[in-house]
């Protein structure tokens, strides 16, 4: 997982509400255990055709969205089944944000375990955000997730919430394993200083 500090980047919209994971990457994809690849089958049902040429309306299918590291989602967005391939598969297409009024609490879960950070804004931010990408596609906003902050082009700055422990870890780049890893020489310190109190059987 890399460190998740700075991000400035334009942005894909897409306004439509309560996006399920089954949208995100269909069932039929989650036989991989690999994260790698599955970025091109994200929201495959929305951006194919049946013979599997891209529609063109589709907004990941159009050239002016192409490289933007966030997305701009409608509320409720990641709702459905618990499927740890939907951030995933948002990582591997290039997302390394995602911005909406609200997550579904497992999506959310997920997303930031795996270095994917959700940006939860008020319904008039994200209006505006959606009024500015339709204007400007190649318009900017810039996320400081040690300052809990997302900067608009006009230079408002927004404050956006996360959890002490998930933040520690998108800046240090390390999963809940990786974190309790890097404690080790204080564990074994406290363990030193605290024998255990209770004999196993056998002794």
């Amino acid at each position: 997982m890399n460190p998740f500090t700075t991000l400035a980047s334009h942005m894909a919209a897409m306004p439509t509400e309560n996006i399920d994971t089954d949208q995100i990457i269909p069932a039929r994809f989650l036989k991989t255990i690999s994260k790698t690849g599955l970025g091109q089958n994200l929201f495959s049902d929305w951006r194919y055709n049946e013979g599997g040429s891209p529609k063109p309306d589709f907004r990941l299918n159009q050239p002016e969205v192409q490289g933007a590291n966030i997305l701009l989602a409608g509320d409720n967005f990641g709702c459905g089944s618990s499927r740890e391939h939907a951030p995933w598969a948002l990582m591997d297409w290039g997302f390394q944000a995602i911005i909406s009024t609200s997550f579904a609490d497992i999506f959310r879960n997920n997303a930031l375990k795996n270095g994917l950070l959700p940006v939860e804004v008020d319904a008039d931010t994200l209006r505006q955000l959606f009024s500015l990408v339709e204007e400007d596609p190649t318009a900017e906003v810039a996320i400081d997730l040690e300052k809990q902050a997302l900067t608009l082009p006009d230079g408002r700055a927004v404050a956006f919430p996360i959890d002490n422990f998930s933040k520690t870890c998108m800046l240090e780049g390390v999963d809940q394993l990786g974190y309790l890893l890097k404690q080790a020489d204080q564990v074994a310190a406290f363990e030193a200083a605290h024998p255990a109190r209770v004999q196993t059987i056998g002794d």
